[in-house]
């Protein structure tokens, strides 16, 4: 699985990884959703167990791989100026325009298949 990251968006997670050791994790949130799940972003501390790597460029991307199925085996990520979120495609669909970042490093003990956390 690849994603490909525009440089306007590398810089963006750059930033928010800041000089803290930390792993982005692509994740499909179905919790709580009326209908399909949405993409997100996660920052953890760790990889979980089930988790394999996305070539991301310089970036470290991880992926659960039970939700490999939600998306295509090459991705687009890319930001826009005074946008807070990023926007998520393949070349033949679009998975989130509004795909934000949500970093749980600061929660103790929480993994992204725990329920101890919430998308707000």
């Amino acid at each position: 699985m690849i994603i490909q990251v525009s440089p306007q968006a590398e810089a963006r997670l750059m930033e928010q990884l800041g000089d803290r050791p930390g792993f982005f994790k692509l994740f499909y949130d179905t919790d709580g959703c009326s209908s399909d799940g949405i993409a997100v972003l996660l920052i953890l501390n760790e990889r979980d167990s089930d988790d394999v790597p996305i070539e991301a460029g310089s970036l470290p991307f991880v992926i659960n791989k039970e939700q490999k199925i939600h998306f295509e085996a090459c991705l687009h990520l890319q930001s826009e100026n005074n946008f807070p979120s990023f926007r998520l495609s393949s070349d033949s669909m679009i998975y989130g325009s509004n795909v934000k970042v949500h970093d749980l490093r600061d929660v103790a003990n929480v993994t992204s298949e725990s329920t101890e956390w919430s998308i707000k």
